[in-house]
């Protein structure tokens, strides 16, 4: 396992030291800019700010103002104020604001790039993800929502004499709750399309990663989307939650599935809708016919990307007995040779957990599987000379079902390989769990590849790939089966979920009921006979 260590001030160099733990610019500069974005905030004068600090480092880098309920309240009324002034934009001129929008997100990259990496504590490529990820959004959306939104004209009952016309109103006041682990990807997965529709937005972002989702804020106003559209609050979720749920129209929230299932009880009582991504044990099956040095290093990617704090990452590895132990053999030969650091640059292939938590929860369940039997074949251990929340990307054989992390999610970068002796047997084992998120299949031959992802019972499903596949194809839906979650992001269903369906139609002539004067059994005698004519006639 090579590794990098962060520059010091007797080490000057392009990467963020301990006393300069934002990037970019050093000193008072860099809080400067912090400053600025934390007063894009809509609240936070009445409670006490939260310091946030860097993972890299344990450092703090900026105090965030935090809302109280009646703050986040008062937010919501502004929406209110604003929304119908958006809705009324043609939705080609909101498009614009998202072409313009992908643009400069492109053009402004390094800026953000650091703060993804301070905040979150990923590797450069890790968060150049969420550059990518963000940039496709803006431009699908940008190019494809006033097609989507338009009036789509349907059958009427009576042919010419019946017009009707599906109509998408937005919902009105969308609250949105966006996790730490991928701030700028999931910002815009869930805040563009809402946008896109003529939705006014009130989003809170993790306060450990405020500052890129603000960023991002500052940068669509700079696009031309009018004050106050999108606004950001910032507090805990104990604290402003219920403002959350009791104001908005519809509440889209990514996160644990507990706290999932305790906000979809309290939206049901409203009779609003949400969408929910939650949380998974995707599970990786490699076909006996795979190439075994290209699965594994399709593994390191699909585990240890942003050190496993990813929804979509894969912590199960199902490997045919005819290739078990080449495989293993080759994953754990790559999980070595990833290079950990904290550098601001691309040197490093994996970085930092973000938080205590996590660091504690990876700790406990790798120690848990040894203690019931596991092998550890790589990493395993945390790296403190790194920085404080460094762990090793972990590769553990021989788990057994008396193991946490056998079917709970870690959410870190550890994965554990099992052997299988058919196809239906990796399927079922596959399928073994709560969860429905992502899965993935690898495979020379790609149709059989593409029937057994038929058969797993997840979200996404991705043939030689990880999940970057699915994941940066916009075009495509994304979300969980099972307490995986509830509705999807991207594509049409991304943008359609923050809308109303109405039905319009028009009649003319002739009313649906029997003329004057004719017989009741008459009337429908005809109307069947013009039902059963209409089902001759040909699709176009």
């Amino acid at each position: 396992m090579t590794s990098t260590v962060p520059n010091t001030p007797s080490q000057p160099g392009p990467t963020a030291g301990p006393a300069d733990p934002i990037g970019g610019v050093s000193g008072a500069p860099a809080r400067r800019r912090a400053e600025q974005l934390t007063r894009r905030v809509a609240t936070g004068m009445d409670a006490a700010p939260v310091t946030m600090s860097a993972p890299f480092t344990g450092m703090p880098v900026a105090p965030l103002p935090q809302a109280a309920d009646a703050e986040v309240r008062r937010v919501y009324t502004r929406a209110r104020e604003v929304q119908p002034s958006w809705a009324e934009w043609p939705a080609r001129e909101r498009q614009r604001v998202l072409l313009r929008l992908a643009d400069l997100v492109l053009s402004h990259q390094e800026e953000v790039l650091d703060l993804v990496q301070v905040e979150a504590g990923k590797a450069r490529i890790d968060a150049f993800d969420e550059v990518s990820a963000t940039a496709l959004v803006a431009s699908y959306y940008g190019k494809h929502s006033a097609r989507l939104l338009a009036p789509r004209r349907a059958a009427g009952a009576l042919p010419v004499l019946t017009k009707a016309s599906e109509i998408r109103h937005p919902k009105g006041v969308v609250g949105i709750v966006s996790p730490w682990n991928y701030p700028l990807a999931l910002t815009a997965m869930d805040v563009l399309p809402a946008l896109a529709a003529g939705n006014a937005i009130v989003q809170k972002p993790d306060n450990q990663t405020a500052l890129s989702a603000l960023w991002l804020h500052e940068l669509a106003e700079q696009a031309g989307l009018p004050a106050d559209v999108w606004q950001i609050v910032l507090g805990r979720g104990s604290a402003i939650g219920d403002a959350i749920v009791e104001e908005s129209d519809y509440v889209c929230f990514t996160g644990s599935t507990p706290t999932g299932k305790r906000l979809a009880g309290q939206v049901a009582e409203r009779l609003t809708g949400y969408s929910l991504e939650l949380g998974g044990k995707n599970p990786m099956v490699v076909l006996p016919d795979a190439d075994v040095r290209t699965a594994a290093a399709g593994a390191v990617t699909a585990c240890f990307s942003s050190a496993g704090q990813l929804c979509v990452s894969v912590e199960r590895i199902y490997v045919h007995e005819s290739i078990h132990d080449d495989f293993v053999r080759a994953l754990a030969e790559r999980t070595e040779a990833l290079t950990l650091g904290a550098g601001l640059d691309y040197h490093a292939g994996m970085g930092s957990l973000t938080s205590q938590d996590q660091l504690t929860t990876v700790q406990a369940h790798v120690d848990d599987a040894r203690a019931a039997g596991a092998t550890v074949v790589a990493g395993g251990r945390p790296r403190p000379d790194l920085g404080p929340l460094f762990y090793e990307p972990t590769v553990l054989t021989g788990v057994t079902e008396r193991a946490t992390l056998f079917r709970e999610e870690t959410f870190g970068p550890v994965v554990a390989v099992y052997p299988y002796s058919d196809v239906d047997e990796a399927v079922a084992r596959a399928n073994d769990t709560e969860f429905g998120l992502n899965a993935s299949v690898w495979t020379r031959d790609a149709r059989r590849g593409e029937e057994v992802a038929r058969r797993i019972k997840a979200g996404t499903v991705n043939v030689n790939e990880g999940y970057a596949a699915t994941f940066g194809t916009v075009g495509v839906p994304m979300g969980g089966m099972k307490e995986s979650g509830v509705g999807r992001r991207n594509s049409a269903e991304g943008l359609l979920k923050y809308t109303e369906a109405q039905a319009v139609a028009v009649q003319r002539g002739l009313r649906l009921r029997p003329f004057r004067g004719m017989p009741p059994r008459l009337w429908a005698k005809a109307m069947s006979a013009g039902i059963a004519a209409l089902r001759r006639v040909p699709r176009r």
